[in-house]
């Protein structure tokens, strides 16, 4: 992706260094439980403090590395590439876009959510309207996920800044029911993440609509909205998948969903939440 020598944003909060509490729990299923309770009415502050441990981490002033700098460089401007498109996307239907604060960290952060370890991966936090990334995900998604490049990362943070034009749309929650069983709402929690997934390839279409992508730019997102789907990490965990088990969507899912936004471009076509086949 090109992107040095550009705008980066200036809604980027750095708080490594900080410290604070780590949950006890975790990994890729943690933010889905929160989005879950989020959009059945529950408070995910409630869950997250309970799933943290009861002792604080003093942490030492934190010092980044030439890496992490660059690496912190290259999401405030995936971040500023967002922020243009979605603020153009939202004036063609006659909103306005409010643009949500980046907060960088390390080992554990607190949001409006509650508090939440690095282990839960990126994520966003309706509450406060805030995403939140630990750096070292990069590394996470070339090593555990095989899913390398720089437009890999940017792939996450586009999901993520998904996840908040969905928000200010309303269709985070326009589809929450009480009382639904597990297996209802984790076909729910599924729409949820296949719509940010096509709000992500829609801010692609427009990226390379800028010129921005190079050669391989689509594919490593492809692949890592592949490597992050629940078929894919289930049968890698416990050797095969259950569908009524997925919170995020299959690989393919995942995958076509993401391309069907860079397809359009726009913001509809992605209602999943009436799509008659996912």
């Amino acid at each position: 992706m090109k992107w040095k020598v550009r705008r980066q944003s200036t809604n980027v909060e750095d708080r490594r260094g900080m410290g604070g509490r780590t949950l006890v729990g975790g990994g890729i299923g943690g933010i889905v439980v929160v989005l879950i309770v989020m959009l059945f009415g529950g408070n995910p502050g409630d869950l997250l403090n309970s799933m943290t441990d009861d002792s604080s981490n003093q942490s030492a002033p934190y010092e980044q590395t030439g890496e992490e700098k660059e690496l912190a460089s290259f999401v405030s401007v995936v971040l500023a590439d967002t922020e243009d498109v979605w603020t153009k996307e939202f004036k063609k239907e006659g909103k306005e876009y409010k643009k949500p604060k980046l907060v960088l960290y390390n080992d554990s952060v607190q949001s409006a959510c509650g508090t939440a370890g690095s282990s839960v991966g990126p994520f966003y936090c309706p509450g406060d309207q805030k995403l939140y990334i630990d750096l070292s995900f990069y590394q996470e998604l070339q090593n555990e996920f095989k899913a390398p490049g720089d437009f890999a990362m940017a792939y996450v943070i586009a999901h993520e800044v998904g996840h908040h034009v969905q928000n200010l749309l309303g269709t985070m929650d326009q589809n929450s029911r009480q009382h639904l069983s597990k297996k209802q709402a984790n076909a729910q929690s599924v729409q949820v993440e296949l719509q940010a997934d096509y709000f992500a390839g829609v801010w692609a279409h427009h990226a390379q609509g800028m010129d921005l992508l190079e050669k391989g730019d689509l594919e490593e997102a492809v692949t890592a909205a592949s490597a992050v789907g629940d078929d894919t990490l289930q049968k890698k965990a416990q050797g095969y998948a259950v569908p009524d088990s997925f919170t995020h969507g299959s690989s393919e899912q995942r995958m076509r969903w993401f391309k069907k936004g860079f397809n359009n471009g726009r913001i509809e076509g992605g209602d999943t939440f009436h799509a008659k086949d996912l």
